[in-house]
Protein backbone atom coordinates (compact mmCIF):
# COMPACT_ATOMS: atom_id res chain seq x y z
CA UNK A 1 0.00 0.00 0.00
CA UNK A 2 1.42 3.35 -1.05
CA UNK A 3 0.17 6.50 0.73
CA UNK A 4 -0.53 9.81 -0.98
CA UNK A 5 -1.36 12.98 0.97
CA UNK A 6 -3.75 15.81 0.14
CA UNK A 7 -2.54 18.88 -1.77
CA UNK A 8 -3.58 22.50 -1.26
CA UNK A 9 -4.36 24.29 -4.56
CA UNK A 10 -1.85 27.04 -3.75
CA UNK A 11 0.80 24.37 -3.25
CA UNK A 12 -0.09 22.78 -6.58
CA UNK A 13 0.89 25.99 -8.41
CA UNK A 14 4.52 25.46 -7.43
CA UNK A 15 4.79 21.88 -8.78
CA UNK A 16 6.88 20.95 -11.79
CA UNK A 17 5.94 18.04 -14.07
CA UNK A 18 7.59 15.32 -12.01
CA UNK A 19 6.09 16.59 -8.74
CA UNK A 20 2.58 16.64 -10.21
CA UNK A 21 3.05 13.09 -11.45
CA UNK A 22 4.43 11.96 -8.09
CA UNK A 23 1.39 13.24 -6.19
CA UNK A 24 -1.49 12.60 -8.61
CA UNK A 25 -0.55 9.92 -11.14
CA UNK A 26 -0.72 6.21 -10.32
CA UNK A 27 1.57 4.65 -12.92
CA UNK A 28 1.51 1.00 -11.90
CA UNK A 29 -1.59 -0.92 -10.85
CA UNK A 30 -1.43 -4.27 -12.65
CA UNK A 31 1.50 -6.57 -12.00
CA UNK A 32 0.95 -10.31 -12.53
CA UNK A 33 0.56 -12.16 -9.25
CA UNK A 34 0.19 -9.06 -7.08
CA UNK A 35 -2.33 -6.61 -5.60
CA UNK A 36 -1.11 -3.00 -5.79
CA UNK A 37 -2.87 -0.17 -3.94
CA UNK A 38 -2.65 3.56 -3.35
CA UNK A 39 -4.25 5.07 -0.24
CA UNK A 40 -5.15 8.72 -0.84
CA UNK A 41 -5.88 11.07 2.02
CA UNK A 42 -8.28 12.88 -0.31
CA UNK A 43 -11.52 11.47 1.14
CA UNK A 44 -9.47 8.38 2.13
CA UNK A 45 -10.16 6.57 -1.11
CA UNK A 46 -8.10 3.52 -2.06
CA UNK A 47 -7.41 2.80 -5.73
CA UNK A 48 -5.98 -0.61 -6.48
CA UNK A 49 -5.40 -3.33 -9.01
CA UNK A 50 -5.36 -7.12 -8.64
CA UNK A 51 -3.85 -9.21 -11.43
CA UNK A 52 -3.96 -12.92 -10.51
CA UNK A 53 -1.72 -14.87 -12.90
CA UNK A 54 -2.07 -18.28 -11.28
CA UNK A 55 -2.72 -18.53 -7.56
CA UNK A 56 -5.71 -16.84 -5.98
CA UNK A 57 -4.89 -13.39 -4.53
CA UNK A 58 -6.32 -12.39 -1.15
CA UNK A 59 -7.17 -8.82 -0.20
CA UNK A 60 -5.27 -8.41 3.06
CA UNK A 61 -5.72 -5.66 5.63
CA UNK A 62 -2.84 -3.21 6.05
CA UNK A 63 -1.62 -1.02 8.89
CA UNK A 64 -3.05 2.10 7.21
CA UNK A 65 -6.61 0.92 7.89
CA UNK A 66 -6.24 0.04 11.59
CA UNK A 67 -8.95 -2.63 11.51
CA UNK A 68 -9.17 -6.42 11.68
CA UNK A 69 -10.11 -7.00 8.03
CA UNK A 70 -10.09 -4.81 4.93
CA UNK A 71 -13.82 -4.11 4.57
CA UNK A 72 -14.63 -3.90 8.28
CA UNK A 73 -15.37 -0.18 7.87
CA UNK A 74 -15.21 0.15 4.08
CA UNK A 75 -17.11 -0.62 0.88
CA UNK A 76 -15.59 -1.49 -2.50
CA UNK A 77 -16.34 -1.34 -6.20
CA UNK A 78 -14.48 -3.59 -8.67
CA UNK A 79 -14.44 -3.40 -12.48
CA UNK A 80 -12.58 -6.03 -14.49
CA UNK A 81 -10.64 -4.57 -17.44
CA UNK A 82 -8.89 -7.82 -18.37
CA UNK A 83 -9.86 -11.39 -19.23
CA UNK A 84 -12.55 -13.29 -17.35
CA UNK A 85 -12.03 -13.83 -13.65
CA UNK A 86 -13.65 -14.68 -10.33
CA UNK A 87 -14.06 -12.64 -7.17
CA UNK A 88 -14.91 -14.63 -4.05
CA UNK A 89 -16.63 -12.76 -1.23
CA UNK A 90 -17.02 -14.73 2.01
CA UNK A 91 -17.02 -18.08 0.13
CA UNK A 92 -19.45 -16.96 -2.60
CA UNK A 93 -18.01 -16.73 -6.12
CA UNK A 94 -18.88 -13.96 -8.57
CA UNK A 95 -17.69 -14.31 -12.19
CA UNK A 96 -16.59 -11.03 -13.73
CA UNK A 97 -16.03 -10.58 -17.44
CA UNK A 98 -14.46 -7.60 -19.14
CA UNK A 99 -16.16 -4.32 -18.14
CA UNK A 100 -18.32 -6.01 -15.54
CA UNK A 101 -18.64 -4.63 -12.01
CA UNK A 102 -18.96 -5.98 -8.49
CA UNK A 103 -20.00 -3.92 -5.47
CA UNK A 104 -19.02 -5.31 -2.05
CA UNK A 105 -20.62 -3.79 1.02
CA UNK A 106 -19.08 -3.03 4.39
CA UNK A 107 -18.55 -6.07 6.61
CA UNK A 108 -17.40 -8.65 4.07
CA UNK A 109 -14.56 -10.47 5.83
CA UNK A 110 -12.84 -12.22 2.93
CA UNK A 111 -12.23 -11.09 -0.66
CA UNK A 112 -10.09 -13.04 -3.13
CA UNK A 113 -9.32 -12.64 -6.84
CA UNK A 114 -8.66 -15.35 -9.43
CA UNK A 115 -8.26 -15.44 -13.21
CA UNK A 116 -10.27 -18.00 -15.16
CA UNK A 117 -7.09 -18.65 -17.15
CA UNK A 118 -3.77 -17.75 -15.54
CA UNK A 119 -2.23 -17.26 -18.99
CA UNK A 120 -4.91 -14.65 -19.78
CA UNK A 121 -5.14 -12.77 -16.48
CA UNK A 122 -8.06 -10.77 -15.26
CA UNK A 123 -7.29 -7.20 -14.24
CA UNK A 124 -9.49 -6.20 -11.35
CA UNK A 125 -9.45 -2.44 -10.78
CA UNK A 126 -11.03 -1.34 -7.52
CA UNK A 127 -11.97 1.72 -5.51
CA UNK A 128 -12.66 1.47 -1.77
CA UNK A 129 -14.07 4.19 0.48
CA UNK A 130 -15.04 4.45 4.16
CA UNK A 131 -18.59 3.24 4.85
CA UNK A 132 -21.13 3.62 7.63
CA UNK A 133 -23.63 0.84 6.87
CA UNK A 134 -23.64 -2.59 5.17
CA UNK A 135 -25.28 -3.04 1.76
CA UNK A 136 -25.62 -6.27 -0.24
CA UNK A 137 -22.97 -7.44 -2.67
CA UNK A 138 -24.19 -6.79 -6.24
CA UNK A 139 -22.81 -7.97 -9.59
CA UNK A 140 -23.50 -5.69 -12.57
CA UNK A 141 -23.01 -5.95 -16.33
CA UNK A 142 -23.07 -3.12 -18.88
CA UNK A 143 -26.71 -4.02 -19.43
CA UNK A 144 -27.51 -3.40 -15.76
CA UNK A 145 -25.89 0.04 -15.68
CA UNK A 146 -27.75 3.29 -16.18
CA UNK A 147 -26.66 4.51 -19.61
CA UNK A 148 -26.16 8.19 -20.49
CA UNK A 149 -25.23 9.30 -24.01
CA UNK A 150 -23.37 12.60 -24.33
CA UNK A 151 -21.40 14.66 -26.81
CA UNK A 152 -21.40 15.65 -30.46
CA UNK A 153 -19.18 14.60 -33.39
CA UNK A 154 -18.39 18.25 -34.13
CA UNK A 155 -16.82 18.55 -30.67
CA UNK A 156 -15.03 15.17 -30.86
CA UNK A 157 -16.61 14.07 -27.56
CA UNK A 158 -19.27 11.45 -28.34
CA UNK A 159 -19.29 9.10 -25.38
CA UNK A 160 -21.45 6.74 -23.38
CA UNK A 161 -21.44 6.83 -19.58
CA UNK A 162 -22.28 3.58 -17.79
CA UNK A 163 -23.28 4.27 -14.19
CA UNK A 164 -22.78 1.07 -12.18
CA UNK A 165 -22.58 2.03 -8.50
CA UNK A 166 -25.09 4.85 -8.57
CA UNK A 167 -28.27 5.66 -6.58
CA UNK A 168 -30.44 5.02 -9.66
CA UNK A 169 -29.06 1.48 -9.94
CA UNK A 170 -28.22 0.26 -6.42
CA UNK A 171 -27.46 1.37 -2.86
CA UNK A 172 -24.03 2.21 -1.48
CA UNK A 173 -22.76 4.44 1.31
CA UNK A 174 -20.69 7.04 -0.54
CA UNK A 175 -18.94 5.30 -3.42
CA UNK A 176 -20.17 6.15 -6.93
CA UNK A 177 -18.45 4.34 -9.80
CA UNK A 178 -18.80 3.58 -13.48
CA UNK A 179 -17.07 3.83 -16.82
CA UNK A 180 -17.16 5.99 -19.92
CA UNK A 181 -16.51 4.70 -23.45
CA UNK A 182 -15.57 7.17 -26.20
CA UNK A 183 -16.68 6.50 -29.75
CA UNK A 184 -14.02 6.06 -32.47
CA UNK A 185 -12.89 9.50 -33.61
CA UNK A 186 -13.88 11.14 -30.31
CA UNK A 187 -11.04 12.37 -28.12
CA UNK A 188 -12.36 14.68 -25.37
CA UNK A 189 -13.86 13.69 -22.05
CA UNK A 190 -15.59 15.92 -19.49
CA UNK A 191 -15.25 19.04 -21.60
CA UNK A 192 -16.67 21.63 -21.00
CA UNK A 193 -15.14 20.83 -17.66
CA UNK A 194 -16.27 21.28 -14.07
CA UNK A 195 -15.31 20.88 -10.44
CA UNK A 196 -17.31 19.45 -7.54
CA UNK A 197 -16.08 20.67 -4.17
CA UNK A 198 -18.21 18.09 -2.41
CA UNK A 199 -16.60 15.03 -4.05
CA UNK A 200 -13.19 13.91 -5.23
CA UNK A 201 -12.65 11.58 -8.19
CA UNK A 202 -10.18 9.05 -9.54
CA UNK A 203 -9.89 8.26 -13.27
CA UNK A 204 -8.37 5.05 -14.67
CA UNK A 205 -7.65 5.22 -18.41
CA UNK A 206 -7.49 1.99 -20.42
CA UNK A 207 -8.27 0.36 -23.79
CA UNK A 208 -5.62 2.63 -25.29
CA UNK A 209 -3.31 1.52 -28.12
CA UNK A 210 0.31 1.33 -27.04
CA UNK A 211 1.43 4.36 -29.05
CA UNK A 212 -1.29 6.70 -27.72
CA UNK A 213 -1.53 9.04 -24.75
CA UNK A 214 -4.21 11.00 -22.90
CA UNK A 215 -3.42 14.49 -21.69
CA UNK A 216 -5.38 14.66 -18.44
CA UNK A 217 -6.15 18.23 -17.36
CA UNK A 218 -6.04 19.13 -13.68
CA UNK A 219 -5.56 22.09 -11.34
CA UNK A 220 -7.80 25.07 -10.63
CA UNK A 221 -9.74 26.38 -13.64
CA UNK A 222 -7.62 29.54 -13.77
CA UNK A 223 -4.35 27.66 -13.12
CA UNK A 224 -4.53 24.47 -15.18
CA UNK A 225 -1.89 21.78 -15.46
CA UNK A 226 -1.73 18.51 -17.40
CA UNK A 227 -0.51 14.95 -16.91
CA UNK A 228 0.46 12.64 -19.78
CA UNK A 229 -1.29 9.34 -19.00
CA UNK A 230 -0.76 5.92 -20.59
CA UNK A 231 -3.11 2.94 -20.70
CA UNK A 232 -4.00 1.39 -17.32
CA UNK A 233 -2.75 4.38 -15.34
CA UNK A 234 -4.91 6.36 -12.92
CA UNK A 235 -5.11 9.99 -11.82
CA UNK A 236 -6.27 11.30 -8.43
CA UNK A 237 -8.42 14.42 -8.74
CA UNK A 238 -8.94 16.56 -5.59
CA UNK A 239 -12.36 18.17 -5.26
CA UNK A 240 -11.06 21.64 -6.18
CA UNK A 241 -9.45 20.43 -9.41
CA UNK A 242 -10.89 20.18 -12.88
CA UNK A 243 -10.69 16.70 -14.39
CA UNK A 244 -10.97 16.27 -18.11
CA UNK A 245 -8.73 15.08 -20.87
CA UNK A 246 -8.00 14.63 -24.54
CA UNK A 247 -6.42 11.60 -26.17
CA UNK A 248 -4.49 11.00 -29.36
CA UNK A 249 -7.07 8.26 -30.06
CA UNK A 250 -10.32 7.13 -28.44
CA UNK A 251 -10.16 5.33 -25.08
CA UNK A 252 -12.21 4.17 -22.10
CA UNK A 253 -11.95 5.33 -18.50
CA UNK A 254 -13.32 4.29 -15.13
CA UNK A 255 -14.39 7.02 -12.74
CA UNK A 256 -14.87 6.59 -9.03
CA UNK A 257 -16.08 9.28 -6.61
CA UNK A 258 -16.19 9.76 -2.86
CA UNK A 259 -17.27 12.64 -0.65
CA UNK A 260 -20.23 14.41 0.88
CA UNK A 261 -22.96 13.24 -1.50
CA UNK A 262 -23.78 10.85 -4.33
CA UNK A 263 -25.46 13.33 -6.65
CA UNK A 264 -23.83 12.70 -10.02
CA UNK A 265 -25.08 16.00 -11.47
CA UNK A 266 -23.85 18.08 -8.50
CA UNK A 267 -21.04 19.94 -10.26
CA UNK A 268 -19.82 23.48 -10.75
CA UNK A 269 -19.47 24.08 -14.48
CA UNK A 270 -16.48 26.07 -15.68
CA UNK A 271 -17.07 28.47 -18.59
CA UNK A 272 -14.52 28.22 -21.39
CA UNK A 273 -13.71 31.89 -20.85
CA UNK A 274 -12.44 31.13 -17.32
CA UNK A 275 -9.93 28.43 -18.27
CA UNK A 276 -6.27 29.45 -18.25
Amino acid sequence: METRYAIHPEHMKTFDTETIRKHLLIERLFEPGRILMVYSHVDRIIAGGACPAGERLELAVTKELGVEYFLQRREMGIINIGAEGLVTVDDREYPLGNKECLYIGMGAKSVTFKSADGKKPAKFYFNSTPAHAPYPTVRLTLGDAQRVNLGEPAQANVRTIYQFIHPAVMESCQLVMGLTILEPGSLWNTMPTHTHERRMEVYLYFDMPEDTVVFHLCGEPQETRHIAVRSEQAVISPSWSIHSGVGTASYTFIWGMAGENQTFTDMDHVPMSVLK
